[in-house]
C-alpha cells in the first residue's frame, strides 16, 4: 500500500501519561493514543468532528531528540484545614511533580491519498497542549508501507488483540472506553543531536 505522508516538526512538545497522577518522575509518554491521533483527525479535517473514531490517519510515527526533565509544582483538587474557631483556615497542599519535555519532536503522519496529505500539510497541529505546536514540512512524501515502517519514531499500533497489548488511557471521544495498543519502534527513535 502506498502511504502520502506529511511531516511535522517543533522545539518541544509534552505528552502526559495517563496514569502519571501520583508518580513520581514522570516522562513524557514516547507514543501517541487512539485519542491523541482522533482530535489531530479532527483538527485537520473539521467535516469529521460528528464522526467517532479514526478515519483518515493510517498511521504515525513520532521520535525526538532528547527528553528535558524539568520540575511542575502542583496542587491537590481537595482542601486541607488547620487550626480551630476564627484560626482555622483552608490550604490546598502543594508538590513538586518532575516531568519529561520532549526536545525537537518529530511527527510523521500517513495518508491514503494526496488530498487529504495536501490538506494536512497547509496546518499546524499540538501534540497534546496548546504551547506544544508542531509545524509541517511542505514536502509530502510518498512511500510504501514496509518504508514507513522503517522511519525512526515510536507509533502505538492500536488494538487489544496484540498478545503483548497494554491499556493506554480512557478514549474521551468513545464514553471513556479503555484504549489498547503495541508499541512498535522504527529506526532511532530518538534521534540525538550531531
Amino acid at each position: 500500500m502506498k502511504y502520502f505522508v506529511v511531516r511535522y516538526t517543533g522545539t518541544f512538545g509534552y505528552i502526559k501519561p495517563w496514569s502519571a497522577l501520583r508518580d513520581g518522575e514522570t516522562y513524557s509518554q514516547q507514543f501517541l493514543t487512539p485519542s491523541i491521533i482522533e482530535g489531530m483527525e479532527k483538527k485537520l479535517f473539521p467535516e469529521m468532528l460528528s464522526e467517532k473514531g479514526i478515519h483518515i490517519i493510517l498511521r504515525h510515527k513520532l521520535s525526538y531528540r532528547e527528553i528535558d526533565v524539568q520540575m511542575e509544582k502542583t496542587q491537590t483538587q481537595g482542601w486541607d484545614s488547620k487550626g480551630k474557631g476564627k484560626d482555622k483556615y483552608f490550604f490546598r497542599p502543594q508538590s513538586i511533580l518532575y516531568r519529561g519535555i520532549m526536545l525537537y519532536p518529530s511527527l510523521s503522519l500517513a495518508f491514503a491519498d494526496r488530498e487529504h496529505a495536501f490538506i494536512a500539510s497547509e496546518q499546524h497541529l499540538c501534540l497534546c497542549r496548546n504551547e506544544d505546536v508542531v509545524f509541517p514540512d511542505r514536502d509530502i512524501m510518498e512511500m510504501e508501507e514496509k518504508d514507513f515502517d522503517r522511519l525512526p519514531g515510536f507509533e502505538l499500533r492500536f488494538g487489544r488483540d496484540f498478545p503483548d497489548a497494554f491499556m493506554v488511557g480512557y478514549n474521551r471521544f468513545d464514553n471513556n472506553a479503555p484504549m489498547y495498543g503495541r508499541i512498535e519502534i522504527g529506526g532511532e527513535a530518538v534521534l540525538f543531536a550531531k
